[in-house]
C-alpha cells in the first residue's frame, strides 16, 4: 500500500491510500472525492481528467490512441491525462495529481 496526492478543485490536497493495481479514478473516487468517471474506466468520457505533477508525468506509460482521442474533447494541458487509465503501482507511490475544472 502506498498514497497518492490529490488536489481538488478549491486547492485541498488531500492524501489518499492507494492499492496496486487499482485505477487512480477509483481511489479517488472511492475516498469521496468528486470525480465522475461516467464512463467507469472504459476511457470513453473523459470525465475523470486530472492534470499529473510534472515530476511524475516520466514514470507514466504513454497515453494509448484512445485516451488521446478522449482528451481531444476536453481543453486540455501538456499534464492532462485521464485518471482510469492510470493503474497504480508501488513505483506510484507519492503520485500527485489534481482535479481538473469540471467540464474541461
Amino acid at each position: 500500500m502506498g498514497v497518492i496526492h490529490v488536489t481538488d478543485r478549491s486547492g485541498q490536497r488531500h492524501t489518499l491510500e492507494a492499492l496496486e493495481g487499482w485505477r487512480v479514478m477509483e481511489i479517488i473516487r472511492d475516498w469521496g472525492l468528486p470525480l465522475e468517471g461516467l464512463c467507469g474506466g472504459a476511457c470513453e468520457c473523459a470525465t475523470c481528467h486530472v492534470y499529473v505533477a510534472e515530476e511524475w508525468l516520466s514514470k507514466l506509460h504513454p497515453p494509448s490512441e484512445e485516451e488521446e482521442d478522449q482528451l481531444d474533447t476536453v481543453v486540455t494541458r501538456p499534464n492532462s491525462r485521464l485518471s482510469c487509465q492510470i493503474i497504480w503501482t508501488p513505483a506510484l507511490d507519492g503520485l500527485e495529481v489534481t482535479l481538473a475544472p469540471t467540464g474541461s
